[in-house]
């Protein structure tokens, strides 16, 4: 049968780059569904709430702080090893359209648990619409993407198997979700340690969770009680900002 063959493009090439770079890591993962009613609440009565990923991002950070083994990556060079990172840095999955085709970029935010909501919402969106040259991470990665194979084979080799590079590169955690696109349950692969998935709201005002970690680095146990710490500071810490940051004006109705 005749086809048609196409070049595979830079956005492509980077996807093809980080499978190749994920087969390795030994994912298992836990889901669960968080009641987020006290943060709807919340969110619904703020001026310019802040999008999913961002709380999200935050929360799992703000839960990172006191969870060293959520800054914890595994380390292969020079050998073996667990190296903890002094601070989150989460990378986002960020949907764009280039050249007509449709493309995922991952974003780096660094310490977003010491950034305000409204900060770490502002990078997200940013990435999503401002030329690619203007985003630094994007520039950094599309530098990469554009060598041969050989020498982005060895690029990425450094970026994930020395512990202290893993920040620079891919950081500690990242978050992805096709909730804006409907309902389903995402089970993403990265070259880890730890990525967070989320769906829709339900009419129960619960939202179903999913955390894939790397088997190395912790156990289901400790990544069980995350999950309820993460759905403590969604609708504590984080609920709590959103009401700081401005409640919409009430409407008199008129008699």
């Amino acid at each position: 049968m005749r086809g048609t063959p196409k070049t595979i493009s830079l956005p492509r090439r980077l996807i093809v780059d980080l499978m190749h770079a994920s087969m390795g890591v030994p994912f298992v993962s836990l889901s669960r569904s968080l009641d987020v009613g006290p943060l709807l609440a919340a969110r619904a009565g703020a001026i310019a709430p802040a999008g999913w990923a961002a709380m999200f991002v935050k929360a799992f950070a703000l839960v990172a702080r006191d969870e060293p083994v959520l800054r914890t990556v595994y380390a292969k060079w020079p050998w073996p090893s667990l190296y903890e990172l002094p601070k989150s840095v989460a990378s986002v999955a960020i949907a764009r359209v280039e050249g007509g085709e449709e493309c995922v970029i991952p974003q780096r935010i660094v310490a977003p648990e010491a950034m305000t909501l409204a900060a770490v919402d502002a990078e997200i969106r940013r990435a999503k619409t401002a030329p690619i040259d203007e985003i630094p991470m994007f520039r950094k990665i599309m530098r990469v993407t554009r060598l041969p194979l050989p020498l982005r084979r060895l690029s990425w080799a450094i970026g994930l198997k020395f512990g202290r590079q893993r920040g620079n590169w891919f950081g500690s955690f990242a978050v992805s979700s096709v909730a804006a696109y409907g309902g389903g349950e995402l089970h993403p692969i990265t070259p880890g340690p730890f990525i967070v998935s989320y769906g829709v709201v339900g009419p129960d005002q619960t939202i179903h969770v999913v955390i894939r970690w790397d088997h190395r680095v912790t156990d289901a146990a400790p990544i069980a009680r995350v999950l309820t710490q993460l759905e403590q500071v969604l609708n504590t810490e984080i609920a709590a900002e959103l009401r700081a940051a401005g409640s919409k004006p009430i409407r008199a109705v008129g008699t």
